[in-house]
């Protein structure tokens, strides 16, 4: 590969970003021109197609993909002092939904060279749980691969536990099971799955979460859940006396039998997904391109830089580009490596530290060292992907990376 300049005058490139054409501003702003800017037809519209797209029997969209996690561990019955297993890489909002409930967590230890916690992870985690107590298990598809679902699952089953997939980085995913290829999101082998729309994540509705899963009596009381545990379903009404007249549900008439939050998503966020959705395979196949070019590109660097591991069995979509990178080896810190990164117009980030070292995390469990977690932690470095770059910019980006660590 053709070494490219160092220069300032090109574009900055942070490490993730939305991608945004006209359609997607005409299919918002035909919302803002209409009826219904909340709680209307495309809100069902975009649940309906993003189910379809990832082969799920349901969806419920929502806020965010916090409130996503959160409505799910809501859904699936989590309460005070239950106790649920999270790996111990991921974003805050992974343990923080358990939280929310008032269960505990569990931290699992996760693989070192991908990040994704594996079955034998799980397993060992459940050796330090009260398994009176256990009652769940939140996977999370770090950087757009997943960990052997159905291995999860099946240790999952037999300790009558409930699945989470916290799939916020992986829709387009698939995975195999022998000749079988399945659809992350479809909940072959989970309870349920969020999904995020943050601006850096696959498809974007600005802020913004869906839950999928097959039973549909999950997905209904998620839809509950997000807008103040409110039911409209005459069938449900337990105060008769106010709920009917004459026989027929009076038709102001609602009822709450449980508390729920304001977790809802607009019409336009939902046009916005929608006309997102219509280009996935594109998007895709873009992030795909850039990935395999990355790997072939920063071949010469091994074993000081290399990207981080390809897991069997998964054909990822790829939220993250994350390199691993020796910084004792290279004599540099994570530090001065990103700081010199910015310095050429190069954003970078770090996905994750091990949670179990946030303050609150540190406050509630003491301390807890995870050795799988540790050696990721001190090796990753996510670096520019998005649908706007071409090879151009991710030649610059291994360049500046070069130029960064020295080699």
């Amino acid at each position: 590969m053709a070494s490219a300049p160092l220069s300032l005058n090109r574009r900055y490139l942070p490490y993730g970003r939305q991608c945004i054409d006209q359609a997607d501003i005409d299919a918002v702003v035909k919302v803002l021109q209409g009826d219904w800017l909340t709680t209307g037809p495309s809100v069902a519209a975009f649940e309906s197609a993003f189910a379809q797209r990832v082969d799920a029997k349901h969806g419920a969209a929502c806020a965010n993909g916090t409130a996503a996690l959160h409505l799910a561990a809501m859904a699936i019955g989590l309460g005070e002092n239950d106790q649920v297993i999270v790996p111990a890489i991921t974003f805050l909002a992974t343990a923080n939904a358990a939280r929310f409930v008032r269960a505990e967590v569990v931290f699992a230890d996760v693989d070192p060279d991908s990040g994704l916690m594996l079955p034998e992870h799980a397993e060992a985690a459940m050796a330090r749980a009260d398994r009176s107590r256990l009652k769940a298990i939140f996977p999370v598809h770090l950087n757009g691969q997943c960990g052997d679902p159905a291995g999860l699952h099946s240790l999952a089953q037999s300790h009558g536990l409930k699945i989470v997939e916290d799939a916020c980085h992986a829709l387009g995913t698939d995975y195999w099971v022998g000749s079988q290829q399945i659809s992350v999101g479809a909940c072959v082998h989970s309870d349920l799955a969020a999904f995020s729309f943050h601006p850096v994540k696959t498809i974007t509705t600005g802020e913004g979460g869906m839950v999928t899963g097959s039973d549909q009596q999950l997905i209904d009381r998620i839809r509950r859940l997000r807008s103040h545990g409110i039911a409209r379903e005459p069938d449900t009404f337990s105060q008769t006396e106010m709920a009917f007249e004459s026989g027929e549900p009076n038709p102001w008439y609602y009822e709450m039998s449980e508390i729920g939050y304001n977790y809802r998503v607009t019409d336009f966020q939902c046009a916005l997904g929608l006309s997102q959705l219509s280009r996935l395979d594109g998007i895709i196949e873009c992030r795909k391109k850039l990935v395999a070019h990355y790997r072939a590109a920063f071949g010469d660097l091994a074993p000081a830089v290399r990207p981080i591991s390809v897991l069997p069995n998964c054909t990822a979509t790829w939220h993250l580009f994350v390199v691993l990178i020796d910084f004792p080896e290279i004599g540099r810190s994570r530090g001065q490596v990103m700081r010199a990164l910015e310095k050429l117009g190069i954003g970078s980030q770090v996905h994750y530290a091990p949670l179990y070292r946030q303050p609150y995390y540190h406050a509630r469990y003491g301390k807890i060292t995870l050795p799988g977690a540790e050696t990721y932690y001190s090796r990753c470095l996510s670096l520019p992907l998005f649908p706007g770059m071409n090879e151009s910019d991710a030649n610059y980006v291994v360049e500046s990376l070069r130029s960064a660590i020295g080699l």
